[in-house]
């Protein structure tokens, strides 16, 4: 009888950002495909496109027109799903029938003025000027009175439900703390409350001495495949430093996420050499006035690919009904991720 071990047998993963598990199935996927079946036709884009109402100066879908802006534009998006003046109410019936009014704002954040870049393409230094602009929105979102938590997130691509290429992300606000953030603020203030540590931080420093699963690392971050990924590619990007929301960053902390934002994307994009798609979002701390000193900053990215540049991993039948399921360990996606050039393939 051969002894456990994580490369060959199944066994559940357990998460301690959200209390929950994966199964891994690792001898379904003995020999990983590493390689494109098919060189995926690329969309050639223009600099700027009088037809996009992301584009600077030009009309959006609701009316309104753009700013000239000449680096990163930020706007109150015209079909928000939350609004700010909902009035306060709720819903009852018996114990079974419950809602309630929920109040937000929702803004949406032009990365760059040109319409055929991405994340992995621009420069660093325009990429610092967009973790700058999270920064203020982060600050002036908070002081709105009903704000409790502040969600900044990109959706890349048409296959991660993207409705225009022009490079840009969201910010919704909202006054709940909405699910995924209320787990992992449980999680963390049950491990900090315990330790008198960060969870993150901690993880982080035994990740590191590991070795297995970290994709890079510079002064102030480390990007990894999470030991509890589900997603095939599925990455974080975590702070060294514990640092609970945005605006504890440095300048050179600023510059640190912007480069490990470009290079993980340049990876990502290199994989299957297309503009790889995603959704990715920030986790941090709550912005009411409670003591969120358990809270450790750090970013998601959750892609969809996995053997190639048009086969999608769905989540279905177990995972929907019983538990995220996954074949591909991390270890082997981060082997995978390393292997790759830190130049993005249109400019080698």
């Amino acid at each position: 009888m051969h002894s456990f071990n994580l490369s060959d047998h199944p066994h559940r993963r357990y998460n301690p950002l959200n209390g929950e598990w994966v199964l891994v199935s690792p001898h379904r996927a003995k020999r990983p495909w590493q390689g494109q079946v098919e060189k995926q036709q690329e969309e050639t884009r223009v600099e700027y496109d009088p037809k996009c109402y992301l584009c600077p100066g030009n009309e959006r879908a609701g009316g309104k027109m753009n700013a000239n802006y000449k680096e990163n534009f930020v706007f109150t998006n015209d079909f928000s799903a939350l609004l700010s003046d909902t009035p306060e109410g709720s819903y009852e019936h018996g114990e079974l029938f419950r809602a309630q009014s929920d109040q937000g704002i929702c803004k949406v954040i032009c990365f760059s003025p040109r319409h055929d870049l991405t994340i992995p393409e621009m420069e660093v230094t325009d990429i610092k000027k967009v973790v700058d602009l999270w920064v203020d929105e982060y600050q002036s979102l908070a002081k709105e009175t009903f704000i409790n938590h502040v969600q900044i997130f990109e959706n890349k691509g048409a296959i991660m439900g993207c409705s225009n290429p022009h490079p840009h992300g969201q910010i919704w606000a909202q006054k709940i703390i909405p699910g995924e953030p209320a787990k992992e603020d449980k999680q963390q203030k049950n491990y900090f409350d315990k330790h008198g540590r960060s969870l993150l931080f901690d993880y982080v420093q035994e990740e590191l001495k590991l070795k297995e699963r970290i994709l890079f690392e510079n002064n102030s971050f480390v990007a990894l495949v999470p030991f509890w990924a589900i997603w095939p590619y599925e990455a974080m990007i975590v702070s060294k430093r514990h640092i609970t929301d945005l605006t504890g960053l440095n300048n050179d902390e600023k510059m640190d996420f912007a480069e490990a934002y470009q290079r993980l994307t340049i990876k990502y994009d290199n994989l299957f050499e297309v503009s790889f798609p995603y959704s990715a979002g920030i986790h941090q701390s709550p912005v009411n006035n409670q003591n969120n000193d358990h809270w450790h900053l750090h970013m998601h990215f959750y892609p969809p690919l996995l053997r190639s540049a048009t086969v999608k991993k769905f989540m279905v039948g177990y995972e929907m009904l019983a538990n995220p399921q996954r074949d591909i360990t991390a270890e082997t996606s981060a082997n995978i991720l390393n292997n790759l050039a830190d130049v993005h393939y249109k400019h080698r």
